[in-house]
């Protein structure tokens, strides 16, 4: 059975508190931060993109994993910030990491599960032998227009999978999607910040889509809340997966690990594969995974995994979602605003 048999994950320095934009944007900024659940979020450093995290990430899987790059058939990048509108992320991840040129690259697009759309492809790619490996990046350096919601959450960060056959840390028993055509949030080519439906985003697009595809994930595969040790998600900010989890029904105890929103935003792409790793990190042989990305447009991806004995053998071999999460220095609005581009927004 397929499954991942490294991953990695990238996470920027820089932080910046949420009160520290609350105050800059007057009487509803402390209400509207403390409502998201989000207590601060990373930075990207003015020489971080897309592109630089997704290394990263990249080579902390390969490190993990132990494997030869060159055995990798395919690298696709999912994100909806990529550095250049025509020309591929994968390829520069590609030969950054010693990919041989004999593989197959793409960028992929799909809001917040872009992601988890290029585990599945890896996955297909994989079952079927047309590859031996396959590396899925779900990454962002994710934009909120100043003063909005969006600003709030809107993080940077990075998770790279790698999907094989041959002792794999994690089996992937079942996925499957849901799909609509929701218009929940949105950003043309050339504008600088995305637009969205505001209170529509929760509902019918990230509670309708995560909700359906859970529940047919649960009938499929005739299992039940509990017969899963920890659910993931995806986090745009801290309330709306907790919410979900009520609907659901799940104990709070096992969605509790996986909210790393709190502490570092909404990675985006990254987001449900970000706190997939942190399960990862902590998880034991014979415990099982249920995760449930989203992107927005709409639709989501729902994954069955069952954490193995090899997973054991990998401990402490590259940095955890938490020493990224400590591994932090804090900006001003000031910087943040220089470092993200913003000031030219507020002309």
């Amino acid at each position: 059975m397929v499954g991942i048999i490294g991953y990695g994950v990238y996470i920027p320095r820089y932080r910046i508190k949420t009160e520290e934009i609350a105050d800059v944007w007057g009487d509803n900024g402390p209400q509207m931060a403390r409502g998201l659940g989000v207590f601060e979020k990373s930075v990207p450093g003015p020489d971080e993109d897309v592109a630089t995290i997704s290394v990263e990430a990249a080579r902390n899987a390969i490190k993990y994993a132990g494997i030869d790059p060159r055995d990798i058939g395919a690298v696709y990048v999912g994100s909806e910030s990529h550095p250049y509108a025509v020309k591929p992320t994968g390829t520069i991840v590609a030969e950054a990491i010693g990919c041989t040129p004999y593989l197959t690259a793409a960028d992929y697009e799909f809001a917040c599960k872009a992601g988890t759309a290029a585990i599945q492809t890896t996955m297909g790619l994989t079952q079927s032998k047309m590859i031996k490996i396959g590396l899925a990046i779900g990454s962002d350096t994710a934009q909120g227009r100043p003063g909005d919601a969006l600003e709030y959450s809107a993080a940077a960060g990075g998770v790279a999978v790698l999907i094989g056959e041959d002792n794999p840390v994690a089996t992937i028993e079942e996925t499957l999607s849901f799909t609509t055509d929701t218009p929940d949030f949105w950003r043309r080519e050339g504008e600088d910040f995305p637009s969205h439906g505001a209170r529509f985003t929760g509902e019918p697009a990230y509670f309708r889509h995560v909700g359906e595809a859970a529940k047919a994930m649960l009938k499929k595969t005739d299992t039940t809340i509990d017969d899963y040790d920890y659910f993931v998600f995806h986090m745009p900010n801290g309330k709306f997966p907790v919410n979900m989890g009520k609907q659901l029904k799940v104990p709070k105890e096992k969605l509790e690990d996986s909210l790393v929103v709190r502490q570092i935003g909404n990675t985006y792409s990254g987001s449900a594969m970000m706190g997939m790793a942190r399960i990862l990190d902590i998880a034991k042989p014979g415990e099982k995974i249920f995760m449930v990305s989203y992107g927005s447009g709409a639709g989501s991806d729902a994954f069955v995994l069952k954490v193995e004995e090899e997973i054991l053998k990998h401990r402490g071999e590259v940095p955890t979602v938490d020493d990224f999460i400590e591994r932090k220095t804090y900006v001003s609005y000031a910087v943040y605003a220089k470092y993200r581009r913003k000031i030219k927004a507020l002309g």
